[in-house]
């Protein structure tokens, strides 16, 4: 069982940054692909990026050059940085987590969910 709690999000103008957190309570979090995924009003959830348990990226394309993701396995935790920021991005942020060896696609099932933090882009 892994247990996931986002936090970082908030109100930023467009052009500015946030960075995300994901803290992930259980072990083994090395053993686990980790993504982030965002739905906004009206819309379904959608992910943004995922990585590996061995550091292998994807991102959708509305955020590539403009989000990074990555882990700490030392913390159990996951991050968001995301600079750049477009109103379209404003959302309910979610951290999943899935163990997983290998490669992890965008569109991967996640297993484990947090409860999401909202990012509110002010254009």
């Amino acid at each position: 069982q892994v247990q996931l709690v986002e936090s970082g999000g908030g109100w930023v103008q467009a052009g500015g940054s946030l960075s995300l957190s994901c803290a992930a309570s259980g072990s083994s979090f090395r053993w686990y692909a980790v993504g982030w995924y965002r739905q906004a009003p009206g819309k379904q959830r959608e992910p943004v990026a995922v990585l590996s348990s061995g550091g292998l990226r994807n991102y959708a394309d509305s955020v590539k050059g403009r989000f990074t993701i990555s882990r700490d396995n030392a913390k159990s935790a996951a991050y968001l940085q995301m600079n750049s920021l477009k109103s379209e991005d404003t959302a309910v942020y979610y951290c999943g987590a899935v163990r997983r060896n290998g490669a992890v696609a965008l569109w991967d099932g996640m297993d484990y969910w947090g409860k999401g933090t909202l990012v509110t882009v002010s254009s």
